[in-house]
């Protein structure tokens, strides 16, 4: 078992490390062990790996190598190498080759087409574009060079960017992945860098969250309800877990209904990306821009009025001069302001008057931002392009060295190009052309540093060495460290030591304290990790005690006891006095191992020895027994004799720990020399009944095959070996093992006679390990672990057990119990919920401690969820009770997998399941519930833990429905006539109380309803009339009735079916005079069965037939048509009008009415004939134009020319009229070439040419396509 709070020793000298290769190439990872021949191991992802064709195994003495061909993006994840007891975990990544190719071809002076800064754009945006930023052809961001993906993404779903009008709602959502998280995560929303919202969380904005338990995602959701202006501007979404964070930034634009003189004024400081503002940045929080302060005077399509004609700017600058400096951070969140230094910044060293500078055409923008380790650039545009420039950083000029600075120079535009921007780089920049210079501020930005890999939970001693180690993502990051919440300061050196070691920091504890317990945390920009350190009061253990020892003469004696502390020194006592060490008494210490030899043992050796360890009140005792030899004067003739103080058939117990050298030195004598024959005796499987006892002599009768066997024992080398001499045999056992254990028989023979002795030798050893535990009742933070004695207990009575636990995923394992425990259960405490653990048990005996048992099942500390609550009883019937919960307030890791519902009698503890299985919802309807009985109701919660506490109806219930006397509660658009057209559905829902259950009738005009066109549908609590398809039969009045018993309550519903109406009827001309025209007619015979509305007249003339309204609404049945033309005929006709509509026909007159002229003759003057022809000329000529890529543009013209001239439009010589793209309009003379999502190759010289009879005209453009950066 490793030892409290020491590092297991690794079986390699070298080890693997992470390696990142492109695709197609072939990775190589070298390990080294400490010797050569250990067996290796190579997995990934938990298997083992086998040589083959992708992967290739050599072993070269203590190196040992895997091959990896071929690599491809499949090929990675996690790796280890296993050797012994040790592994260690390596991963292996795959990047495109691409990616690579395209960093090293980058130029290093010249910036490509993507790089170059825009020209001006009519929506605001900066100056400068930050390379890190515009994606790659290949998909990848440029200047990261193989940088590998965000390791910790946790969203699913970011939130994207919105619009919405003024008044309007919105809704931006996160989602997140959960399969991997123990705990839900912390969501947290901004406005800008450092507004939280759930403090401003009211009527207009709230914030939702969700969890869908069969996807296992998070779902977290913003609402912004009434939208203002004010609610315009940047937000950020930050998710954080124990260990990991993410965030991601988007916008909301508010859009408001602008005059001719309204100006936006909070896009002149929100900050804006580059192309995909919706995209998320590599430091996870906002996006890289500038603070684009000099929009406001590029946006002059919105100063048309001439009270505008001042810079708006001025505006915000002078609300800001007026307020106090506390002011600033309010007048900033007001105008969405993301920048509050830079804002402050500018408003710093902004100038009272203003001038137009005659050396700069474009100068820096107030601010730039770019993200540590990117690439930045700061262009300005210069009146003058042969004209020299300086440039400063903080007063100092910049001098071009190696890659870290460029200058270039493209005609008019002068720009810096900083590489690499590390803190060094956030400062005050200038730009110096002769006497004038204008300035910016840069701010570099860090990535968050992450926590890869995090603290381990550690228990010690006092007087132990403590060490927390973690792993951050960046090399040199700052980390604090914080004792249960208090930051550990560099002033407490003398009892805290902090280490960096690359990407590596260590805090460590030289000797820990009681004091020193606690949780212990590091955090960085971007998480923090938590891990508790248990310091337990120092306590020696006796792994083995020291042994009495039966010596000879001339012997040697060990003394040898090991204790649980390798720095425990102690002194050895003879009967209680301090032994001192000479040239035949010696002592060592090795290790755990304390050791006290004595070279040729005499009489005055026998005593009483002791080891007493220093700082201990321990003692161990053990006693020397000194062997004499009897020598007795015989005759020459002696018979053979074996010379030990217990002869006799009565074996004398020898003890010795297994593993020891056991020697048995038996003094012989005899004259002559005797022979030694030493046997071991063997007891059979099978043992015969009657037989003798073992132990019984030789000569017990002729049955002793039935009892055990002789082995002899004659080798003279090996583990097991006799030596003998004249005077003396030795019985040597090397390394003393269970199968040596048993009774042992000397025989010494000679002519005169023999001589015999048993010796029992008792080999004693630590515990076989016990069986894996097994783990039952699990809580919170508890569990009860239950374990079996080992199946063999070393031959010494086992003295207690000691149990260890550990995280799953960890390797470390923490002892739970110093004092060794006697019963084979115990409980164990103080775990994390939501936590996989595992448990492991050894078993001590006198001799030591055993191996480990085998680690028990993973489990999981889950407590059961609380108890419902507001449980309430919603209905009762004879035969049914409805309930109704609410989830517990307490749920708990484990989640909630539902509700489990019972009753049983008032009085009676018998509970009854009312449902079968869980019910996932909050209500239930209890059935076939005995009527009459009084009952009482509980709810339990239910997850893997088991269920929860029950919560139980205060009063019992009686199954007995109440009588309730019936009521019709006709809704108020009921109670009036229902008009329903003709084909469109029926759907009467009257709502209704009574108990029990009316019975409900409906009649019309008295009469019982009948067909199959019209439905009823009744439930408990209303009644439905439902008519597919109305007709006009279906008009009448409904009378429905609810009864119970000789109660009931009654309503009637008047429905009208309404339908277009007939034309009018027996239409005529009552008369004729001058324009004029009398007609009359007849009202429809069918109205629709609604009023009519009234009718409309029309005329058309004989000659088209071409029909034109009169009269519209008119009530009247009878009308004067006027206003006709003179020798023109007409007919007339009349339709009619309800709230349905017109009828399908008119009334149509017969004949023709003739409306004669008078006998005047009309003569047109005459003209002379004037010729208006005129060739084409353009009155607006095509204007050049520069456009971004991708928005729709448009070129205007206007020519004029007679006759109408044809328009045609051509580009760099073609003609564009067959392609698809452009549209063509020409209105009034106005001429408009439209361009459909232009792109770079749409640029060039576009030409209009106008053609006519009298000749032609042509006016050209240039169109310049940019590429938004």
């Amino acid at each position: 078992m490793p030892e409290p709070g020491k590092k297991t020793v690794s079986a390699f000298n070298k080890k693997p490390r992470s390696v990142e290769v492109t695709t197609g190439s072939a990775a190589v990872f070298e390990a080294e062990t400490e010797r050569a021949g250990v067996k290796v191991r190579w997995q990934r992802e938990g298997s083992d790996i086998g040589a083959g064709d992708k992967y290739g195994l050599a072993t070269e003495g203590k190196r040992h190598t895997l091959t990896v061909r071929d690599v491809c993006p499949a090929d990675q994840g996690s790796y280890a190498v296993i050797a012994g007891s040790s592994k260690v975990k390596f991963d292996l990544k795959v990047t495109e080759a691409e990616t690579v190719s395209c960093e090293k071809t980058e130029p290093a002076v010249a910036p490509t087409p993507e790089e170059a800064p825009g020209a001006p754009r009519e929506v605001p945006a900066p100056v400068t574009e930050l390379e890190e930023n515009v994606p790659s052809p290949e998909g990848s961001a440029p200047g990261s060079q193989g940088a590998p993906d965000d390791p910790i993404g946790l969203f699913l779903a970011r939130p994207q960017d919105g619009e919405v009008t003024v008044g309007g709602s919105i809704v931006f959502s996160a989602r997140v992945a959960g399969a991997s998280l123990l705990k839900p995560p912390m969501v947290k929303w901004f406005k800008g860098k450092w507004v939280d919202l759930s403090s401003k969380v009211g009527q207009h904005l709230q914030l939702h969250d969700s969890y869908d338990r069969a996807s296992k995602v998070y779902l977290f959701e913003l609402h912004i309800t009434d939208a203002q202006a004010t609610s315009a501007g940047g937000y950020r979404c930050e998710v954080s877990t124990k260990d990991k964070f993410d965030s991601c930034n988007f916008n909301l634009t508010v859009h408001e209904a602008m005059g001719s003189g309204d100006l936006d004024l909070r896009s002149a400081f929100r900050r804006t990306s580059l192309a995909g503002t919706g995209r998320r940045t590599s430091d996870s929080h906002e996006d890289v821009g500038t603070l684009d302060f000099s929009s406001l005077l590029k946006k002059s399509s919105f100063r048309r009025d001439s009270k505008l004609e001042a810079p708006v700017e001025e505006d915000v600058w002078e609300i800001l001069r007026q307020a106090p400096p506390s002011e600033y951070e309010r007048i900033a969140f007001q105008h969405g302001v993301t920048d509050l230094r830079g804002m402050l910044r500018r408003l710093k060293g902004m100038k009272q008057d203003e001038r137009k500078s005659t050396v700069f055409q474009k100068k820096l923008e107030p601010a730039y931002q770019v993200n540590k380790g990117h690439k930045i650039r700061l262009t300005v545009e210069l009146a003058d392009p042969d004209a020299e420039v300086k440039w400063l950083k903080n007063g100092q000029e910049i001098q071009m060295s190696g890659s870290k600075y460029i200058f270039e120079s493209i005609g008019t535009k002068r720009t810096l190009i900083i590489s690499q921007c590390s803190l060094a780089d956030d400062a005050a920049y200038q730009c110096v052309v002769g006497g004038e210079k204008c300035g910016t501020e840069l701010f570099v930005k860090e990535p968050p540093v992450l926590i890869t890999r995090s603290l381990e939970d550690q228990l010690v001693m006092v007087g132990q060495r403590v060490e927390f180690e973690c792993e951050v993502s960046e090399e040199g990051a700052q980390v604090k460290w914080l004792k249960d919440g208090v930051e550990l300061t560099r002033e407490e050196t003398f009892k805290y030591r902090f280490k960096k070691d690359g990407q590596k920091h260590h805090l460590i504890i030289n000797e820990a304290t009681l004091e020193d317990a606690g949780h212990y945390a590091v955090r960085t920009s971007g998480g923090q990790a938590l891990a508790e350190l248990i310091v337990q009061e120092k306590k020696l253990e006796v792994y083995q005690s020291i042994a009495d020892l039966a010596v000879g003469a001339k012997d040697q004696a060990v003394f040898k006891c090991e204790v649980s502390d390798e720095n425990v020194r102690g002194v050895w006592l003879k009967n209680g006095k301090e032994l001192v060490p000479d040239s035949r008494i010696k002592v060592s210490h090795i290790g755990r191992v304390h050791k006290l030899t004595i070279d040729d043992v005499t009489p005055a050796d026998e005593a009483d020895y002791s080891f007493v360890p220093e700082g201990f009140a321990c003692n161990l005792s053990a006693k020397l027994h000194f062997m004499e030899v009897k020598i007795d004067f015989v005759p020459r003739q002696e018979p053979p004799k074996i010379h030990l103080d217990c002869p006799g058939s009565t074996p004398d117990t020898i003890v010795v720990v297994a593993g020891n050298k056991l020697r048995l030195d038996v003094p012989i004598s005899g004259d002559p020399a005797p022979s030694v024959v030493w046997q071991k005796t063997v007891t059979q499987e099978k043992k015969a009944p009657g037989g003798p006892p073992p132990g019984a002599p030789e000569d017990a009768g002729a049955e002793e095959e039935w009892v055990f066997d002789k082995k002899l024992l004659c080798e003279t080398e090996g583990r097991v070996r006799v030596e003998t001499t004249k005077d003396r045999s030795v019985f040597t056992v090397e390394g003393a093992e269970k199968e040596d254990e048993g009774v042992y028989t000397v025989t010494v023979k000679n002519p005169v006679g023999e001589d015999q002795v048993n010796l029992t030798v008792k080999v004693i050893d630590v515990p076989d390990a016990p069986a894996a535990p097994k783990i039952s009742n699990v809580g919170e933070d508890s569990c009860t672990v239950q374990w079996e004695p080992p199946a063999y207990d070393g031959g010494q009575p086992v003295l207690g057990y000691i149990l260890e636990r550990k995280k799953k995923k960890s390797y470390r394992w923490m002892r739970l119990n110093f004092d060794l425990l006697r019963e084979l259960s115990h409980e164990a405490r103080r775990m994390i919920e939501g936590v996989a653990y595992e448990m492991r048990v050894y078993a001590v005996n006198a001799v030591g401690m055993s191996r480990p048992s085998p680690a028990s099942q993973p489990f999981m500390p889950i407590a059961p969820p609380g108890e419902p609550t507001h449980l309430t009883v919603e209905d009762v019937s004879d035969t049914t009770v409805s309930l109704k919960w609410r989830p517990p307030e307490r749920v708990g890791a484990g989640g909630l997998d539902g509700y489990s519902v019972e009753y049983c009698q008032d009085g009676c503890s018998e509970w009854v399941t009312a449902l079968q299985g869980l019910t996932e919802r909050t209500s239930l309807l209890v059935k076939d519930l005995p009527t009459g009985a009084r009952l009482q109701f509980r709810v339990r919660a239910h997850n893997v833990a088991g269920p929860g506490a029950p919560v139980i109806t205060k009063e019992p219930v009686t199954v007995q429905e109440i009588l309730q006397r019936p009521r019709l509660q006709l809704p108020r658009h009921l109670r009036q006539t229902i008009q329903k057209k003709v084909g469109e559905p029926v759907n009467l829902l009257i709502p209704f109380q009574g108990k029990p259950r009316p019975q409900v009738t409906w009649t019309k005009e008295g009469q019982p309803l009948a067909g199959e066109e019209v439905s009823i549908r009744n439930s408990p609590t209303d009644t439905i009339l439902f008519i597919r398809a109305a007709r006009r039969t279906h008009s009448g009045t409904y009378q429905v009735t609810v009864r119970i018993e000789n109660m009931e309550d009654k309503a009637t519903l008047v429905l009208q079916i309404v339908d277009k109406p007939s034309p009018p009827q027996d239409i005529r001309i009552v008369e004729t005079w001058g324009f004029n025209v009398a007609l009359e007619w007849k009202p429809p015979q069918d109205d629709g069965n609604t009023e009519l509305w009234g009718y409309t007249v029309q005329k058309a003339d004989k000659k088209s037939m071409e029909w034109f309204t009169v009269l519209e609404h008119y009530r009247r049945t009878h009308c004067v048509v006027s206003e006709l033309i003179t020798g023109n005929g007409y007919y007339f006709r009349v339709f009619s009008h309800n709230m349905v509509g017109s009828s399908d026909n008119a009334a149509v007159t017969k004949e023709p009415v003739f409306i004669p002229r008078p006998g005047i003759t009309y003569e047109p003057p005459k003209y002379k004939a004037l010729d208006f022809s005129e060739a084409p000329s353009f009155t607006q000529p095509l204007a050049n134009r520069s456009i971004i890529a991708g928005y729709n543009a448009v070129l205007c013209c206007a020519v004029r020319g007679s006759p109408k001239p044809k328009i045609s439009w051509f580009k760099n010589g073609l003609d564009l009229g067959e392609d698809a793209r452009f549209r063509m309009f020409s209105k009034q003379g106005v001429l408009t070439l439209e361009i459909r999502k232009p792109c770079p190759y749409d640029g060039g010289v576009y030409v209009c040419r106008a053609t006519n009879l009298q000749g032609e005209a042509q006016c050209e453009c240039r169109l310049e396509v940019r590429v938004p950066q």
